[in-house]
């Protein structure tokens, strides 16, 4: 089993409908759905209660028994019942099949619930099936009624003013499922006039609207009407009884050669269609969902529809990328975390080797987080963060540095002067020339310290306080050494000073140019960060118009059809529909967020960080 991947031996329910009428999503199942870190194929089944749906989702899953089969008058599947398996043909995917309470239940008595039902499987799924028995006429239109419904059961934006019927068409396209209609127990042929039709035709020619502007008319067109303006990518299967008499009752323990060929051919036509053609679940943008993003989308769905509320798409994927870039945020900085602990080993020698590191490890992180996060208007808020705690955790590595190799330098340093320490106790250097001999050993031990490798950053500033450390004992013996005179004492005693002065001109210098390095990087990380910020931005953007691409691709289908009809007003609804389409590339502020962008990345690389600096000084 791939990475990221559930395989669930049954299925379980993942929304479970209450007496009360209300809604709640299984913690079990849902633990289960945020556990698979693929893109998922999302395909779910509506249709009348003991129609089938949970055997042919069976089939799907390439297993006789799973979705539990009813014998009886009596509809078994309640809720919404998930299976979660690895894609039949890609690695990379996951496949999550819905199984959904029939519809229509005489016992229910709430038919609003019903309603919920089928807004739920629109909205969590990618493909999805409408399953009826036998043919397609008025009566299995209207008991599609619930597509009449959906603009009262979902909204698009989260905006107060009403959309015109042609705005809401156009954007419910873009995030609806493809539709497919699968007939149950078809014994018609397929031809009209005399002359064969496929089944996707005959469910064209059953779609196909009444000419006349009547009320009647009007309420006969109504639903055929919503399936082609929310659905235009549509297909239809139909399926033979899978078996005669008695067997029916035991379907899901009959062998392939107890079931009629009217059925296993076009069940196989079926299962191949969606596992080879079916789209990823994406949200609004394009936006590729994953199971744990479709968890989260789930529970903000139920959230709102338990509340009162109307699901609202925008609401829902601005509150999915709040949750999914802190989520990235996180991911990044323990990623960042992992990797410097791997690569990097404490003191380093030089700021550039930290540095170093730091970048590498740094291009990790912003790579794990640019691959989750997502909608390019909340994007660059998280990046800021990110960056802003990657700068921290950089400044807090390099001051870690810098005391390790302090520490590490002392070490060495009260290690190296313990001979010259047991030689005052012992009062070797109080003798006349007593100074002169500390001094030599003094700087035998400097050059022996010198000699110790892996220091790190500190060792020059380490032996300054060390050095000061050791003034007083230094001081002691010079004032003692009776063989020197008190001009010889005087001028040694500048020497000393002038020496502490020159070490300390050079730590300067050193701090100076470590500040510089730090800036530096600094400005080397703020433009790779507005470099991916860029990219980011141009592949959402690029996700949004194939998105609206295909939106108008289809709108453009049905158009044509309508005009092939004879239905001129509708055709022009139509057009006013994909001209909508056309003008959302300018409600969304692409060009002058990716111009920003862009006018920032060379004015970053042509900084002069001179921030907090200080002329440098020369060497006397």
């Amino acid at each position: 089993m791939a990475p990221g991947q559930v395989h669930m031996a049954a299925p379980v329910c993942l929304i479970e409908n209450m007496p009360d009428g209300k809604l709640v999503v299984n913690r079990e199942a849902a633990e289960l759905l945020a556990g698979i870190c693929q893109p998922v194929v999302v395909v779910a089944i509506v249709g009348l209660y003991r129609t089938g749906k949970s055997y042919l989702m069976n089939r799907l899953a390439g297993k006789r028994k799973g979705f539990c089969l009813g014998t009886t008058v009596q509809a078994l599947t309640k809720g919404i019942w998930m299976w979660c398996l690895p894609h039949p043909y890609r690695s990379d995917l996951s496949l999550v099949l819905l199984d959904t309470e029939g519809l229509g239940d005489v016992q229910k008595g709430n038919t609003q619930n019903d309603s919920w039902i089928f807004a739920l499987a629109i909205l969590l799924s990618s493909t999805l099936v409408y399953n009826s028995i036998g043919i397609i006429d008025q009566n299995a239109l209207e008991n599609l009624h619930y597509v009449t419904e959906l603009t009262k059961k979902i909204k698009a934006k989260a905006s107060s003013g009403e959309d015109t019927e042609e705005e809401n068409s156009a954007k419910f396209i873009r995030f609806f499922p493809d539709f497919i209609w699968a007939l149950r127990d078809f014994t018609l042929q397929l031809e009209i006039d005399g002359h064969p039709i496929t089944e996707d035709g005959y469910l064209e020619e059953a779609l196909r609207l009444q000419e006349g502007d009547t009320q009647q008319i009007q309420k006969f067109n109504m639903p055929k009407s919503c399936i082609r303006k929310f659905f235009p990518s549509r297909k239809c299967f139909t399926f033979d009884r899978p078996a005669n008499g008695k067997k029916l009752h035991k379907l899901e323990h009959l062998e392939e050669d107890d079931l009629e060929e009217g059925f296993l051919e076009p069940v196989g036509r079926f299962c191949q269609h969606i596992w080879e053609t079916s789209r990823l679940k994406t949200v609004p943008g394009g936006q590729v969902v994953t199971g744990r993003m479709l968890e989260k989308l789930l529970k903000i769905y139920v959230d709102a529809i338990n509340s009162g509320d109307v699901p609202c798409l925008e609401n829902a994927v601005l509150a999915l990328s709040e949750i999914e870039n802190a989520a990235a945020v996180h991911e990044a900085i323990s990623c960042y975390e992992e990797l410097m602990g791997k690569q990097l080993v404490l003191p380093t020698d030089t700021v550039d080797e930290l540095l170093a590191v730091h970048a590498e490890c740094e291009k990790e992180a912003n790579a794990v987080f640019m691959a989750r996060a997502f909608g390019i208007m909340q994007v660059k808020k998280f990046q800021e963060d990110l960056e802003l705690q990657l700068k921290q955790k950089k400044e807090e590595l390099f001051e870690r540095n810098k005391q390790v190799s302090f520490d590490r330098c002392n070490d060495v340093l009260v290690e190296l002067y313990q001979k010259l320490e047991d030689g005052v106790h012992m009062g070797i250097y109080s003798a006349p020339g007593g100074y002169q001999c500390y001094l030599k050993k003094w700087n035998e031990m400097v050059e022996e310290y010198c000699s110790v490798p892996q220091k790190g950053i500190q060792a020059d500033k380490a032996l300054e306080e060390f050095q000061k450390s050791k003034e007083t004992v230094a001081k002691s013996l010079l004032q003692m050494d009776r063989a020197l005179t008190a001009q010889e004492k005087q001028l040694e005693a500048q020497r000393a000073q002038a020496e502490a002065a020159q070490l300390q001109l050079m730590l300067l210098e050193q701090k100076q140019a470590q500040l510089e390095q730090m800036l530096e990087d600094e400005k080397r990380s703020h433009h790779e960060q507005l470099q991916l910020l860029w990219e980011k931005m141009e592949k959402e953007k690029k996700m949004f118009e194939e998105e609206r691409e295909r939106a108008i691709l289809l709108k453009l289908k049905e158009h044509k059809l309508l005009l092939k009809e004879g239905f001129q007003r509708m055709a022009r609804e139509m057009e006013r529909e994909i001209q909508h389409l056309k003008e959302e590339k300018n409600s969304f502020p692409w060009e002058q967020a990716l111009s920003i962008v862009r006018d920032l990345i060379p004015v970053v690389l042509s900084l002069k960080m001179h921030s907090g600096s200080t002329p440098k000084r020369s060497k006397k």
